[in-house]
Formats: C-alpha cells, sequence, structure tokens
C-alpha cells in the first residue's frame, strides 16, 4: 500500500470525525462535533491516502497521541520519545491492512520528525492492534487505568 501523508486539511478531518467503528472498538469512534474536528486540525494530525487518494486513515504524534490520565501515572515521563497515535478507516480494519499502515507512521515519524524511539498507548483489549504492534517490534513498558463514566478502561504503553 503506497501512502501519501499530508497535513490535517478540514475535509478530511471532517470525514474522520464521522468515522464509527464496530464493537468492541466503538470507543474510538468520534461525534462528528467541532471539538472533534478542531482536535484534529491542531497541528499534530496527519491524513493518510492511498495511491487514488482514498483516505485510509491518519496519524498523530505527540501529546495529541497521548491519553492525559496516563501523565497521572508518569507513562509519558520520558521527553526523548515520540509518541504516536493512529487510526484506520473503519472499513479497512481486519482486512490485514494494519501493519504495512502502521510502517507508514513509523517511517513518517523517522524522516519527517526524526525520531528515534517511538511510542504508543493502546487499549488493552484491543488484541487486534497489540498483535500488529508487537509484530513490528513494540514492547509493553507499563500500564494505567482510565476512569470514566462509561467505565474503567486498562492501557498498555508500548516502546520501539
Amino acid at each position: 500500500m503506497k501512502l501519501n501523508i499530508q497535513q490535517m486539511s478540514y475535509d478530511y478531518a471532517r470525514q474522520i470525525s464521522k468515522w464509527a467503528y464496530k464493537e468492541p472498538y466503538s470507543m474510538y469512534s468520534m461525534d462528528g462535533s467541532d471539538n472533534c474536528k478542531d482536535e484534529l486540525l491542531n497541528g499534530c494530525y496527519f491524513s493518510v491516502l492511498d495511491k487514488e487518494s482514498n483516505l485510509v486513515g491518519y496519524y498523530c504524534f505527540g501529546e495529541a497521541a497521548q491519553v492525559p490520565v496516563g501523565n497521572k501515572f508518569g507513562v509519558y515521563a520520558s521527553k526523548d520519545v515520540t509518541d504516536i497515535g493512529l487510526g484506520m478507516n473503519p472499513d479497512l480494519c481486519g482486512l490485514g491492512l494494519g501493519l504495512e499502515f502502521l510502517k507508514g507512521g513509523l517511517d513518517f515519524a523517522r524522516d519527517k520528525l526524526s525520531a528515534k524511539e517511538i511510542r504508543l498507548t493502546v487499549s488493552a483489549f484491543n488484541e487486534r492492534a497489540i498483535r500488529v504492534y508487537e509484530k513490528s517490534g513494540f514492547k509493553k513498558v507499563s500500564s494505567f487505568e482510565r476512569s470514566s463514566d462509561s467505565g474503567n478502561v486498562d492501557f498498555l504503553v508500548m516502546i520501539l
């Protein structure tokens, strides 16, 4: 999959903000709100297009890729690490494209952001994503729990 990675545009932010993931991944769904679009346009997000210019996903870097409550647990204390977050178009999830999609983001982080060590945070239940991350060399280094009105979610922090 040849990927074209570019700064997030309003049109792509609008599309991504309406993505709805099937259970058990619905926590990754967005609500289409202006707040959601504003975050996608904060300068930390990049749209990812295939060779036919179809929107296949996004990458984000830095604080935008962190789960804020993780700071209470000190999981983001090391500032020498580049955080990456990513999301694929829900229609493409589960089709075996994850590893290639992840590698595109890792290459971008190394080439454009001079990333040496890369960290990501993933929901512990997301075994499908964790397998992809482990295949690419990520190792689990810590974990924490986020509590909300909808319940508790465990997160893993992984380093490459």
